[in-house]
This record gives structure tokens, C-alpha cells and sequence, in this order.
């Protein structure tokens, strides 16, 4: 192999190897190739500064002023980087566009004995062919419900049950209410979730259908990429309904524990659309421990936010299915013979 990979090849490659992303820390916190670390050649400022040199004086004096910066640091660059590697394997490096950066870093590590591989068109190029992986044909599944009909648990069922299906909640760290945030990590950046979700498109075999759960384009502040929201319009829903008791309980198992002040703070994120009076009485059932009031007003709300949302979708495409069991086994083989029908 070539010391130029492209990224199929390092798509087939780099799980054995070490992948280093040497931009800088400010480029990599907001998106990189999901697994790499961190060695920047520059840090945020030196960047700054070279590429303010490069603008106003030109190429020469640009990389005098890199090679002053990196000079000192080589040896620790090299360091940092041989504690990573085990015997057999490579170091796969990349920046931005496959240019200076990673060319420079590939030379110093070759120069001490370190066999290393570059990426043709560096996250530039990786970024590029996510978005083709994004943009595939695939045979969706949307399932849709009202707040709290045990949607994601429905999910992991019928991944149990041998579906493909991706939980983009979870890959944006936000359950998709004013309540999301609770008990999730703080958000990625949108580039860096888009990342982590071709990740999953790329296990993915479009040819087999696809499970999502009803979510609108935002997702706290992360997006849903274009490329995939396009078709999740598009798409089938199962509505699935069931009684109000079940979706109680399952908020009251994900919120009832949560701290009285964190759960008012995110009632008040809703105070104009739910209205004043609700909010009074839904912090008044916190108060007195009466949860399943809280549970009761705050479902009121989100309730006639969905349907209203799911009445823009084409009807002939919405399909509602009653669910009155709290057995995700049974749940989910309802789900996935009517999926069978539809796409027989």
C-alpha cells in the first residue's frame, strides 16, 4: 500500500492503526474522524498568527515563522506520538484538506522510524464522503408517538430482534424536549454529531429497512443532516398509541429522581407555550411530590405539539397502531409485521 491512502482504504485500515488529527485543538473540538486523537502541529493562536503572516506577507515568510513554531517541538511531537502505537501498527495522519500539515508531521515521523500513512484530502475528503453515505437511498422506518410511549426503548428491541436501527437521540446527547438534557453528556458540536452519525451510516446496509424515531430537525442544538432529514420526510410513520398510565410511568422511571430545581428550570424553558396557570399548577405537583400531575400537565403540552406536528405529514403515510401493552417484545412485533407489510 501507498503512503497516500484514500478514505476507503483508510476506512478498512485505521481500526488497526493509530489515526492522529494534527489541526488544531479549536478544529478538532468542533468535528473530527470519530476515534482520532489530538496532536496539533499549531495551536489555536500559532495557527492564527501563520495564517495572518500567510495573508499579508506571503507564502515564504508563512512557513519560516511554521518551521520557527515547530522546530522546538518535534521531538515532544514524536514522543507523544510513539506512546500511542503498539509494534504493528501504523500512524494514519491527517489535517484539514491532506496539505503542509500532515505532509510535515508525515516526514518527521518517517524520519524517525515511525511508518506513517496520510490521508488523500484529509477530514475534508472524510466530511465529503460521509455526506455521500448520508445522501444513499435507504428503506426508512419512522416511529412516531406521543411523550412518553416508550419510543427508544421500543428502538433497542427491535435492534435485539435483529433490525437495523440508529438512536439519533442518543448520538446527540438530547432526548428532543426542554426536558432533554437531563441525565444526557453535554452536546457535541453539529459538525462533530453529523460525524458521529455517518459513523453508524456507514454500518448500515441500505438494501434492509431502517428504524428512526420521529424527531423534527433540531435536536437540542444539534441538526439532523439535510441529506437525511429529506428522507425522513419522506418516509413511513408508525404512530404508535397507548394509554396514558404507561406513558406516566416511563417519565416518572426516567424524571422522578431528577432534582426538584433542574426539572422546574427546564418547565420554565416552556413557561409562554405552556401558559402561566400550567406552569403554576405543574411546580405546585413538584412541590407536593404529586409527579404524576407534573407528568399529567406537561404531557398536555407536548401532546398538542406532536399532533399538530404530525398533521403537516402526509396522512397516507402516517400509520397508527394501538399499542396498550408495556411488553416491548409485543410492542415490537406489531411494529415489525406492519413494516413487513409495507414494504412487501
Amino acid at each position: 500500500m501507498s503512503d497516500l491512502i484514500n478514505v476507503t482504504e483508510f476506512l478498512e485500515i485505521r481500526n488497526s492503526n493509530i489515526v492522529i488529527d494534527v489541526r488544531t485543538p479549536n478544529e478538532y473540538i468542533l468535528g473530527h474522524i470519530p476515534g482520532a486523537y489530538n496532536i496539533p502541529l499549531f495551536s489555536n493562536e500559532e495557527r492564527a498568527e501563520v495564517g495572518t503572516l500567510y495573508k499579508h506577507e506571503g507564502k515564504y515568510p508563512a512557513i519560516l515563522r511554521g518551521l520557527d513554531i515547530v522546530g522546538p517541538k518535534m521531538s515532544e511531537i514524536v514522543r507523544n506520538i510513539n506512546r500511542l502505537k503498539t509494534e504493528n501498527q501504523n500512524i494514519i495522519v491527517y489535517c484539514w484538506r491532506g496539505g503542509m500539515r500532515s505532509e510535515s508531521i508525515m516526514w518527521l515521523l518517517n524520519t524517525a522510524g515511525i511508518k506513517t500513512l496520510r490521508l488523500i484530502g484529509g477530514y475534508k475528503a472524510y466530511r465529503q464522503y460521509g455526506k455521500n453515505i448520508l445522501s444513499r437511498d435507504y428503506k426508512i422506518i419512522i416511529l412516531g408517538g406521543k411523550t412518553g410511549t416508550g419510543k427508544t426503548r421500543i428502538l433497542y428491541k427491535l435492534k435485539e430482534l435483529g433490525e437495523q436501527v440508529i438512536d439519533l437521540e442518543k448520538k446527540a446527547h438530547h432526548k428532543g424536549s426542554a426536558f432533554g438534557i437531563i441525565g444526557m453528556p453535554v452536546q457535541n458540536y453539529n459538525e462533530q454529531f453529523e460525524n458521529n452519525l455517518i459513523e453508524d451510516f456507514l454500518q448500515i446496509n441500505p438494501e434492509k429497512r431502517l428504524w428512526l424515531e420521529d424527531e423534527s430537525k433540531n435536536i437540542g442544538r444539534n441538526f439532523i443532516p439535510d441529506e437525511l432529514y429529506s428522507q425522513m420526510k419522506k418516509s413511513p410513520v408508525l404512530f404508535v398509541e397507548t394509554k396514558l398510565d404507561y406513558r406516566i410511568n416511563y417519565l416518572l422511571e426516567d424524571y422522578a429522581k431528577v432534582d426538584k430545581e433542574v426539572l422546574k428550570g427546564s418547565l420554565l424553558r416552556i413557561k409562554k407555550r405552556l401558559g402561566n396557570n400550567n406552569v403554576i399548577d405543574a411546580i405546585n405537583a413538584l412541590e407536593s411530590n404529586d409527579f404524576n400531575q407534573f407528568a399529567e400537565i406537561v404531557l398536555r403540552y407536548y401532546d398538542k405539539a406532536y399532533i399538530n406536528s404530525l398533521s403537516k405529514k402526509p396522512q397516507e403515510m402516517v400509520y397508527k397502531l394501538n399499542l396498550n401493552t408495556s411488553d416491548l417484545y409485543s410492542a415490537s412485533k406489531v411494529l415489525i409485521d406492519k413494516a413487513d407489510e409495507l414494504l412487501d
